[in-house]
């Protein structure tokens, strides 16, 4: 945690965001030598950053990524909103029990080897990830089950973390922060419906998110919710807050992929209204992110609700990409993810071209960034199709941010598919538990949460 609060850290990795970002890269390191004079001076480090946030995007920046939802809706490509749901109370019940097995499946598969998302020597992290397995045996590559606890190539590649989800151990799904915030994201939809606020959200974060459970872009924000907490109370009627100041005051991970993580609950709540599921990943990512950040919640969360009635994972992506900007990185990117896929026939057996290419088109971006993570995600549900084990194995040996994008490929299958069609293989060794942290879900069966996913659901929808 400390790597990621520390003021130096701060300033150094907003230099990367604001380059991203389309300030102007000249002008920003032009600063780079004042945030090395600095050194650990608090005053010198926030004048650099405050000259840092500053600089206006320039002129020739070929994108336009507003963070407010009326501009986001304005630059959407026309589409369709909302799909017509044919699943009665049953098959509500059997593809969201769905949507939270495949989303603990692939976290859990993922879990163990979220350390390799960096290179290592030579190693990128798919690298690290495949020999890793390799080193193991012949027949562990491509992967196929849940990871081994060791492997001769550990000193190499490092050594496998999350002991509980390995294949040795596994007995339910641990926690994770990419299981909490689902939780949390049901749970303001059952305590506040679906007029929640941004508020609503921010309170739910500080009476049941311990601060300790966050990072990068939420412990930013979680910080400068707290300094705003005389705002916060319960005596407040309105969300007048400026949660652009929350999401980006010494935020320099205000697009990586804490928001996108979140979308889940949100998916669930609004099956079939890609629309109004887009909009509740907007009131939730606004308080810690911006653009491309935002972005991803909401293409997500639109993947999930579309997948509850779409059985296409092409069209799924088409049409949740509809609730996003086409203007953005964030849409161009995914929409370069779909004609790499579809330059291989859309065939899971090329794989490893696939993700080659993903690599050099987006490997610029950090580990833990939105747009490289989320082009895994879609390449996964591309090229899986309705083969619920090859979804997730191809999200998690794409390597960088493995448990969550292990994740959100789970939820997406799994909402598309239920329950009823994923392998015991991948859901038995859960053994229907969860053990969240979260009160009130720690322990908890998996499918109690999805009937409290489905009453909402059918609350929100009427």
């Amino acid at each position: 945690m400390v790597e990621h609060t520390r003021l130096w850290h701060l300033v150094s990795y907003e230099l990367t965001q604001s380059r991203e970002e389309g300030r102007d890269a000249a002008a920003v390191e032009a600063l780079r030598a004042e945030l090395e004079a600095a050194g650990d001076d608090p005053a010198g480090l926030q004048a650099v950053y405050g000259k840092l946030m500053a600089l206006p995007v320039r002129d020739d920046f070929p994108f336009d990524e507003p963070s407010d939802l009326d501009g986001i809706r304005v630059r959407r490509a026309a589409g369709p909103r909302r799909f017509e749901m044919r699943l009665d109370d049953d098959g509500l019940l059997d593809r969201e029990l769905g949507a939270w097995l495949g989303r603990c499946a692939g976290c859990a598969l993922g879990k163990p080897v979220e350390g390799m998302m960096g290179r290592r020597g030579d190693l990128t992290s798919k690298g690290r990830i495949k020999r890793y397995l390799t080193a193991v045996g012949p027949d562990e590559w491509p992967l196929s089950y849940y990871f081994p606890k060791a492997s001769p190539a550990s000193e190499e590649t490092g050594a496998v973390g999350c002991y509980p989800s390995c294949r040795e151990e596994i007995a339910f799904m641990e926690t994770d922060d990419d299981i909490r915030y689902t939780v949390l994201g049901l749970e303001i939809l059952r305590e506040h419906g679906r007029d929640f606020t941004t508020l609503n959200v921010a309170r739910t974060w500080t009476g049941r998110l311990p601060y300790g459970w966050v990072c990068t872009a939420e412990t930013q924000a979680y910080r400068n919710i707290v300094m705003l907490n005389e705002y916060l109370g319960p005596k407040r009627e309105t969300d007048s807050i400026d949660w652009s100041w929350v999401a980006t005051h010494d935020n320099p991970y205000r697009e990586w992929i804490g928001a996108q993580i979140r979308a889940d609950g949100f998916g669930y709540g609004a099956p079939g209204d890609i629309e109004l599921a887009a909009e509740f990943a907007w009131r939730d990512a606004r308080m810690s992110h911006v653009k491309n950040g935002i972005y991803g919640e909401m293409l997500c969360a639109a993947m999930i609700a579309a997948a509850f009635a779409l059985d296409d994972p092409v069209e799924i992506v088409k049409a949740a990409l509809g609730e996003i900007p086409a203007t953005s990185r964030l849409h161009k990117d995914m929409t370069q993810v779909i004609d790499i896929c579809a330059g291989h026939g859309n065939d899971p057996a090329e794989f490893e071209a696939v993700l080659d290419e993903i690599y050099a088109l987006l490997g610029h971006y950090h580990e833990v960034h939105t747009n490289n993570n989320c082009a895994l995600v879609v390449a996964a549900l591309i090229l899986g199709g309705h083969d619920f084990e090859k979804v997730i194995t191809i999200a998690v040996m794409g390597g960088w941010d493995t448990d969550c994008n292990g994740a959100t490929a789970g939820s997406i299958a799994g909402a598309m598919l239920g329950a009823r069609q994923l392998p015991g293989k991948w859901t038995k060794p859960l053994n229907d538990k969860l053990m969240s942290g979260i009160i009130g879900y720690h322990p908890i069966a998996i499918s109690e949460c999805a009937r409290r996913s489905a009453e909402v659901a059918r609350k929100v929808r009427g």
